[in-house]
């Protein structure tokens, strides 16, 4: 099951999404629609035919948008977080071997798309880091075995 959570800034892009969608994109689309449904002949007008099919999509997008937009809960930073790893945490860790990985704990619907450096606050990783600290050791089950890791860093502004 997906957790619920979502960052201020994740709410705030799924929002805009959704407006984008229903205030420019959808009626752009029913303009098309409607313009090649008057020329006739539908079943061969491939431009009514993909117009009709990216309205479905559309329609599909703004339906599950509207009722996860309404399921989220958004958690904002408070500064009782500091030094510690939470929900919506950049993290920098090293491994023995000396790999530096850096992301921030998001929530599911946060890390598609443009989300660089994302993980799912409902990853094997993230549940790994909850409430540690710079300098503790972790260990995350992989397929490949136990991974040990050691935080480096922890913030909660994107910035170094």
């Amino acid at each position: 099951m997906k957790t619920n959570l979502i960052t201020r800034e994740g709410y705030d892009r799924l929002k805009q999404e959704l407006d984008f969608l229903w205030r420019e994109e959808r009626p752009e689309v029913t303009k098309k629609v409607t313009w090649a449904a008057s020329l006739g002949d539908r079943s061969e007008n491939a431009d009514y035919q993909y117009n009709k099919k990216r309205l479905r999509e559309i329609d599909r997008r703004v339906r599950y948008l509207r009722k996860r937009l309404e399921q989220v809960k958004v958690v904002d930073y408070a500064p009782q977080q500091e030094g510690k790893v939470f929900f919506g945490a950049w993290v920098e860790i090293e491994n023995e071997q000396g790999d530096i990985k850096s992301f921030r704990i998001v929530g599911p619907d946060e890390i598609y798309g443009d989300a660089k450096n994302y993980i799912s606050i409902d990853s094997p990783m993230a549940r790994a880091l909850l409430k540690k600290e710079v300098d503790d050791e972790f260990c995350v089950r992989t397929p490949d075995g136990d991974k040990e890791w050691f935080i480096n860093q922890i913030r909660y502004q994107d910035t170094l």
